[in-house]
């Protein structure tokens, strides 16, 4: 019941050290996440304790790696230095790094991501909440206690809209939440994330969570079309916003009908996905399409 992250998974935090890494990681830890290792070469050799546990800084991903078998970094370093702590973690052959880290320029995304690419390290983010498969282990920020283990798959380019999303549906739980960051330029994208969840025999449905400006939710809009078997129910946020403004963290430029919510909107519906109006009428729609579901599978 899970994407990309498990109970298996051995998470290293690249600024474990700091004030946003250290509350993090005891977080973390509190999920359930087997983090084993912080990364801070100026602090390599320490012990950090969070509550009943000691985990190790090393100096390098590569010694973390080769001491502790870790899978996984979570990357809570400043924006000036995340391209080198992503392609460190690339050049140490770490399969998946979630890059929480907000402000980094777009230049320094865009050559972290194909460089990663190269080496065959999933980016997710940057400028994102991370990831959660609930009752396994949580990579991020996302708070842990807010639902369950469950049926249905979320990606999201919103932290907000996931944890609200997480929260309305709790009832019913969550195989796998990505956040995939709201940034012009982000690595895991909605096409990644919903051929995974196809792939998930554990997955029933999925929330796809979407922004005005770009095109990336008339891709997956394509994808669902041609490529998914299973449900999918949307939101797209922004249906208010005005034209010819750039406006949230995405950047979202409007300019005629590109990018808008209500064009997003007309292409999922012509790809058989459900949009709800507000995050609230999305659970709604969620909640009947996994009721029909039933109903027909019952006969």
């Amino acid at each position: 019941m899970a994407i990309f992250l498990t109970k298996e998974s051995k998470v290293l935090v690249q600024g474990m050290t700091g004030g946003e890494g250290m509350k993090h990681t005891r977080r973390m830890l509190a999920a359930g996440t087997d983090v084993v290792g912080g990364v801070n070469p100026r602090k390599a050799g320490r012990t950090v304790d969070f509550d009943d546990r000691a985990v190790p800084v090393f100096g390098s991903v590569r010694e973390a790696m080769a001491a502790t078998g870790a899978d996984v970094t979570v990357v809570f370093v400043p924006p000036a230095f995340a391209k080198a702590a992503v392609i460190e973690a690339a050049d140490a052959g770490i399969g998946l790094a979630v890059v929480i880290t907000e402000g980094i320029p777009v230049h320094d995304s865009v050559a972290f991501h194909a460089y990663a690419a190269t080496k065959g390290t999933r980016v997710i983010g940057p400028n994102c909440p991370g990831l959660i498969t609930p009752g396994q282990s949580n990579a991020g920020i996302i708070p842990a206690d807010i639902t369950k283990p469950g049926r249905i798959g979320l990606v999201s380019k919103s932290g907000t809209l996931t944890y609200q999303l997480m929260y309305e549906l709790r009832d019913i739980g969550f195989s796998t939440c990505v956040g995939i960051g709201g940034d012009p330029v982000v690595g895991t994208t909605h096409i990644d994330c919903l051929a995974a969840f196809q792939d998930d025999p554990d997955t029933e449905l999925v929330v796809l969570i979407g922004e005005i400006g770009g095109d990336a939710e008339e891709r997956a809009a394509a994808y669902v079309r041609d490529h998914v078997t299973k449900p999918v129910v949307a939101y797209i946020a922004g249906f208010t916003a005005p034209e010819g403004r750039t406006m949230s963290h995405a950047g979202a430029i409007v300019s005629g009908s590109a990018g808008t919510a209500q064009a997003k909107k007309e292409a999922l519906e012509a790809a058989g996905v459900r949009v709800g109006g507000t995050p609230t009428e999305t659970a709604r729609l969620v909640l009947t399409r996994l009721e029909s579901e039933r109903v027909a599978a019952q006969g």
